[in-house]
């Protein structure tokens, strides 16, 4: 049975951070997959890696068919082509620990869909804190957010037993609702402890950054409207776990300009965690 895990990396003006990126997948212990490279900006990116060294069959360099048409339509591209049979993500500024696809892959072997605890970082690879650690365990959707209360595009899964495609309408959440699509087609995912994978966190991202509160929840928004009516056939367990969090989460949305103004640096889930207890 293939083995194969598609791992794909949208990349729009990357070039500071793609070589690092690829080297990371480059490093595997688990030498059988393909890296779907996906440009959203017109760019060689395969005679860029050329040029430092990179030139290897896995890497599957293809287009968003655009420019700036946004990470999930540039995901879909790749989503809508593969043929190998577990896909993972990897955004182009972040990396994998060495064995993150050996432990994905043997956790495939029993689940559907498997996760990760986080290292996240600086862009200088300084650490700044772990999310999601712990044991090993199964997760069910009302659980999950609570133990991985970051990004949740750390996602790996079999095909063959469920699939999504990104939320092109949406200009957040996108990660986790991939997740909620998932989590359709199986009860539970498997949550894997040990931080294999580096999130670097710049002070423009999408989660860190100044001006974003308003897409983030109006994004949350959406998505306790779609849990409330039902839109993704979870227990009314999972709704409640989900929307307990979603409802804390925009709180802390609303309350973290006023934190950051006060604590400069401070990152969105030191500022969310306390009030998850």
């Amino acid at each position: 049975m293939s083995s194969t895990i598609a791992v794909v990396t949208p990349a729009f003006r990357a070039e500071t951070t793609i070589v690092t990126t690829v080297r990371s997948v480059l490093a595997q212990t688990h030498t059988d997959w393909q890296l779907w490279l996906v440009a959203d900006d017109g760019f060689d990116y395969a005679g860029f890696l050329a040029q430092h060294g990179i030139a290897d069959a896995r890497i599957i360099h293809t287009t968003s068919g655009g420019i700036g048409l946004g990470a999930s339509r540039t995901r879909n591209v790749a989503l809508e082509q593969i043929t190998a049979p577990f896909v993972a993500i990897l955004d182009a500024d972040d990396r994998f620990k060495p064995n993150k696809l050996e432990r994905a892959i043997s956790a495939l072997a029993d689940h559907a869909i498997v996760t990760c605890a986080l290292d996240v970082m600086t862009d200088s690879f300084d650490h700044l804190r772990f999310v999601g650690t712990g044991p090993d365990r199964v997760l069910t959707p009302g659980q999950h957010k609570w133990v991985s209360l970051s990004m949740d595009s750390m996602v790996i899964w079999d095909r063959r037993r469920t699939d999504a495609r990104y939320d092109v309408t949406m200009s957040n959440m996108t990660d986790l609702e991939l997740l909620l699509q998932l989590y359709r087609a199986v009860p539970a995912s498997f949550h894997l402890g040990t931080p294999l994978h580096d999130y670097i966190k710049r002070s423009s991202s999408m989660s860190n950054g100044a001006n974003v509160a308003a897409g983030m929840i109006a994004s949350k928004t959406t998505l306790l409207d779609r849990l409330r009516a039902g839109a993704y056939g979870l227990p009314e367990a999972d709704v409640t776990g989900l929307v307990d969090f979603l409802e804390i989460s925009l709180v802390a949305e609303g309350e973290y300009a006023a934190a950051l103004a006060a604590r400069p640096g401070l990152l969105f889930e030191d500022h969310l965690e306390p009030r998850l207890q």
